[in-house]
Order: C-alpha cells, then structure tokens, then sequence
C-alpha cells in the first residue's frame, strides 16, 4: 500500500509518499480501507514538530478518515467487512489502508456522505465539547464565531444554530464568510474590511455576546473578549494565526466573564463516556442530515503536501480531504 510517511520534524516538503508493505489484522484489529481522510491543522504542526507531543519517527500523519472495512481480526464484532466506517487512528490515515481498535471505529449508515463523515469528528467533536460543556451554551443566546469559514468555524456556526443560537461569524474573507452563511449563520462580519468592535456593538448592542469561539487567537481576540456581555463565556480552542495573544486578565473581572480552554482530546481520553456519548450523537446527527462537514476541496494522496499547505496556512474554507 502507499502511505505518506514523516521521516523528520522538519517542513511540509519532508513528507513523501511511500511503497510499504498491506496491513494485516491482528487479535481485535481492523483493517480500513481509506476513502477519505480529513486535514486538520494540527496534522501541519505534528509534522513540524510544533505539536504537544511527538509520535515516534517515521510516521503517516492523519488523525480521521471514513472507509470500507478490508479485514478484521479475531475477537471483532463491532464491525464486518465491507461495511462503511468512521475512523479516529490517532496517526495513519493519510494512506490507503489504516489499521485500527474496535474503539477507533464507528459504523456509519448507508448512504451517508463519506468526504463529509470524514471531515466531521475533529472538528465537530471540539466545537460540541466546547460549546456544550466548556460554553454551556442555551437556545437565545448570542454565539460569536471567529475564524468563521475555517473547518472548526464551520461546525461551530452549524451547531451554533443547531443548539438555539442566534450566531455572529466573524472571518477574513468575503468567501470564508459565504461559507458561514450557507450554514445558517445570522450576522457576517469581515475582520479584514470592518471593525470588530464596532460591528458586534451594531449588533448586540449594550448587552454584549454570551459566548465567544475563538480558534485563531491573533489580533482578533483581545477585542471580542472586550466584546463579550456580563458571565460571557470566551472559548479557547487554538492559534491558527501563529500568534498566543496576550489578554490582560482584568478584562474577566469586569465582565464576570470566564476565559475557558478547550481541548477536545485530552477530554476524550479522560472522559471516554462523555466523549462517546458526544460522538455518537454528532454521528446520528450526520446521518439525520443536520449536519453537514463543508468539504471545499480534494486532493490526491501524492499532493499531500499541497492539502496540508492549504491549512496550514490558513487558505482552506470548510475542510480539505485527502483521497487516496
């Protein structure tokens, strides 16, 4: 099979496609057979070595596809060959085969948009974990999406609308933007053309936004903080700007406003129960067609590189699926 390996911590031209040998599934493993695996932007970091942690070299970046099972091992009975499946390896899936636990495995239903299930448990699994639990978010209160076009922009606004939000995205570009609206977001604003301050206070006025989604930090964070209404909720998800802005923390205590950080898998891994519950229920939703990934464009396992460049740098609207 051909994978895209990572022989060193170094840039995106590092990474090339290789010949290795077809997996084989062993005691309770499953082998995948990948049709769509899904870029996010910490696959970019990881294989710089920007990432919180670095996997043993050499590696195939990808952390989520969907695919057709291939093989199973003994002891499997959570899936069959030939059915379609929702993949979460951790590392791997920016190849044709992956190789993957019963509990990295969700059966999808027929039928089911398969670049979109790939595209969906990243970013909607972060951005429900944040907005349910870290956000608590409830029907009529005022969502502010910032880096609104971009994959984890995109399910927040989809969400957002989906849990009763009245949802303000909030992003770089006029096309980014098109995206956000296309997912039922109630107010657009151009970060790049307008002032964010000015444009929030047009729209909620005095009372301010209840809760903020922040996956780019930058110099957009500071003012939407400043932005937010009395026990507002600021999420912090990521830095996708470069940037770790620096907030002067008083800005909390005259809002009575909570500066919250999200990190959706360490939450998975010390939370399993919640963690799957959440997943299953995005996966129902996925299935129910209220929610649908945005997948802009495809690309070729041999054009790799050029996928994660599109995220990396900040380039991609929706997602970006590697089809191998």
């Amino acid at each position: 099979m051909k994978a895209l390996l990572c022989r060193e911590f170094a840039g995106l031209e590092q990474l090339k496609v290789e010949e290795l040998p077809d997996l084989v599934a062993g005691n309770g493993q499953i082998v995948v057979a990948v049709k769509f695996a899904s870029v996010n932007f910490p696959d970019a970091l990881m294989v710089q070595g920007k990432y919180q942690f670095k996997p043993p070299l050499p590696f195939t970046p990808g952390s989520e596809l969907a695919g057709v099972v291939k093989s199973v091992g003994s002891g499997v009975i959570k899936v069959r060959v030939g059915q379609n499946v929702l993949v979460l390896p951790g590392r791997g899936a920016f190849a044709e085969e992956v190789i993957a636990t019963e509990a990295q495995v969700t059966p999808l239903a027929a039928g089911v948009d398969m670049a979109a299930a790939a595209g969906m448990p990243m970013t909607y699994g972060t951005c429900y974990h944040a907005l349910k639990d870290r956000g608590q978010l409830k029907a009529g209160e005022t969502l502010l999406v910032l880096g609104a076009g971009g994959g984890i922009g995109i399910a927040a606004v989809e969400l957002g609308k989906l849990m009763g939000a009245t949802v303000i995205a909030a992003a770089s570009s006029t096309e980014k933007l098109e995206a956000a609206k296309t997912r039922g977001a109630d107010h657009l604003i151009n970060y790049n053309t307008e002032d964010l301050r000015a444009r929030l206070k047009e729209i909620v006025g005095d009372k301010g936004v209840d809760v903020v989604i922040d996956p780019v930090g930058g110099p957009y964070t500071e003012p939407a903080l400043r932005s937010t209404g009395w026990n507002g909720r600021f999420l912090v998800v990521g830095f996708a700007a470069g940037d770790i802005p620096k907030i002067p923390i008083n800005l909390t205590l005259l809002k009575g406003s909570a500066l919250v950080g999200v990190f959706w898998g360490e939450f998975m891994k010390r939370q399993p129960k919640d963690g799957q519950a959440e997943m299953a229920e995005l996966v129902q939703w996925l299935e129910q067609g209220k929610i649908k990934p945005l997948v802009s464009k495809q690309f070729k396992l041999t054009d790799s590189r050029g996928a994660l460049e599109a995220v990396f740098t900040r380039q991609a609207t929706g997602k970006i699926v590697i089809v191998p």
